[in-house]
């Protein structure tokens, strides 16, 4: 056992912080130990490995068409939180505007490859010419990061996406100098429909399994030039600049520069992936490049840990997986139970605790049905709620009221009052609330929140991201940074 490090125990002109250095980053105990264990001595060849076997495998064995086009949506979603963890991952530049380049590349694929324009440019001519328009557009855009940075850059670049999104709403009705009529360039609200197939090499990507194996390289190849790119003197030099722009440029690093370039190959790869989504689609529509596409890739980059280039792949999955999860109720429930007795062991910190917590669960519950049957509340009628395998498994011994809105919605609010209590309160208090924060959490959701899916899957995304911030600020698979405060 390490000795612990005191102020008794410290050698002579020994600084207690520089004493604590390895024990600050030491590997932690139980799940979360797990996970740096996982990430320190896991090499990237044999993690790289498993996920290329395995997507291989998916693709070759997997012929379900619903599955093929998630798998092709998270390729798709995987590159661009690829895109953006260069910019502020590597970079460390905030920018809200990220999404716009996504859409700009979906859009000016439709320009050239549909009857709107009546243009049907070649794939090999479209793609390129889009792809470096849109990383000029990223240029354009970084010039403002010369003198702002913080939250001035991310100001800027949020208006550039907010612009881009009212261009393309409002440009379906243009009349051009010398001309009577008004000309429909982008669709404005009804987007583009019809867009062509990407051909190459003779070959046409007529089915979403030929554009799963297109993403596939496509992100075996992103994967490749951008790990090989965090390892030279530009990759090392971006994260300097992340750390301390001042430092960096007093150093001889050409800031402004590397700024820029971190936004145009972002703004690059996002076109890229535009072009791709927009083939898959065959139609762009406006909704599909706001706010909430921006958010959930920033979760993702994150959530995986900024700067972590396997953080990314992490993040990315579970992004864009758990929320087609939680569309389902069978699987949201299986989810949930499962997230619920892992988060309770691993707060019980032992396993007789444990028991004793799952325990006093179910006597909760069994107590809560007894005192309402005792003063004849008014509850739902089992076969209208229990359609799925955990909630059969819960119908005599949880209470389902009338009244579901209600009693849910004040369960809700109680709920997120134990857990902010359960944070700040001392031990022994903590003993009593685990177990009624367990059942009331089991109650809110079987109540409430499984009858709302898209309520829930961002109630459970934000609130997966607030607790991860506070247990594991650097993410699932960022690297503990030590600093002097």
């Amino acid at each position: 056992m390490t000795e612990q490090t005191t102020p008794e125990n410290l050698g002579i002109g020994t600084d207690e912080w520089v004493a604590q250095h390895e024990k600050r980053l030491s590997r932690r105990a139980g799940l979360l130990g797990i996970v740096d264990f996982l990430n320190q001595k896991v090499s990237p060849l044999v993690r790289y490995l498993l996920l290329a076997i395995f997507a291989v495998g998916f693709g070759a064995l997997v012929h379900n068409l619903y599955l093929l086009r998630i798998a092709a949506n998270l390729a798709v979603f995987l590159a661009l939180t690829l895109g953006l963890n260069v910019v502020m991952g590597f970079a460390g530049l905030l920018d809200l505007g990220f999404v716009a380049f996504f859409g700009f590349g979906a859009y000016a694929y439709a320009l050239t490859s549909s009857a709107q324009l009546n243009q049907h440019w070649p794939t090999y001519l479209s793609v390129p010419a889009i792809v470096i328009t849109t990383a000029f557009l990223g240029y354009l855009v970084s010039l403002p990061s010369r003198r702002l940075f913080g939250d001035y850059l991310a100001i800027v670049t949020l208006f550039f996406g907010q612009v881009f999104i009212q261009l393309i709403i409002s440009s379906d009705s243009i009349t051009f100098p010398g001309h009577e009529d008004s000309v429909d360039i982008t669709g404005g609200s009804n987007g583009i429909p019809g867009l062509d197939q990407f051909k190459l090499f003779g070959y046409t990507f007529k089915t979403i399994t030929d554009y799963y194996w297109l993403l596939l390289v496509v992100v075996a190849l992103l994967l490749v030039a951008i790990t090989r790119v965090d390892r030279t003197r530009v990759g090392r030099a971006w994260r300097t600049v992340r750390e301390d722009p001042l430092a960096s440029q007093s150093m001889g690093i050409k800031v402004n520069n590397l700024k820029m370039l971190a936004f145009i190959v972002g703004a690059a790869i996002a076109g890229l992936c535009g072009t791709i989504y927009a083939a898959i689609q065959n139609a762009v529509f406006i909704n599909g490049f706001d706010m909430p596409l921006l958010t959930l890739i920033y979760a993702a980059v994150i959530l995986g840990g900024s700067g972590s280039i396997p953080g990314s792949i992490l993040g990315a999955f579970v992004m864009s997986v758990l929320p087609e999860i939680l569309r389902v109720q069978n699987y949201s429930e299986i989810l949930f139970l499962t997230v619920l007795i892992l988060a309770v062991a691993a707060l019980s910190k032992g396993w007789k605790r444990f028991g004793f917590n799952a325990s006093l669960v179910i006597l909760l519950g069994l107590l809560v049905k007894v005192i309402s049957s005792a003063l004849s509340l008014a509850t739902t009628p089992t076969s209208t709620w229990a359609v799925g395998p955990v909630s059969k498994a819960l119908k005599y011994w949880l209470l389902m009221p009338a009244n579901r809105i209600l009693w849910g919605n004040i369960a809700f609010v109680l709920l997120i009052a134990l857990i902010a209590n359960y944070s700040i309160a001392k031990e022994r208090v903590k003993f009593y609330l685990l177990p009624l924060i367990a059942f009331i959490a089991i109650f809110v959701w079987e109540v409430r929140l499984v009858i709302e899916p898209n309520t829930t899957r961002q109630l459970i995304i934000g609130m997966m991201l607030v607790v991860l911030m506070i247990v594991r600020p650097q993410g699932f698979l960022g690297k503990t940074r030590v600093e002097v405060l």
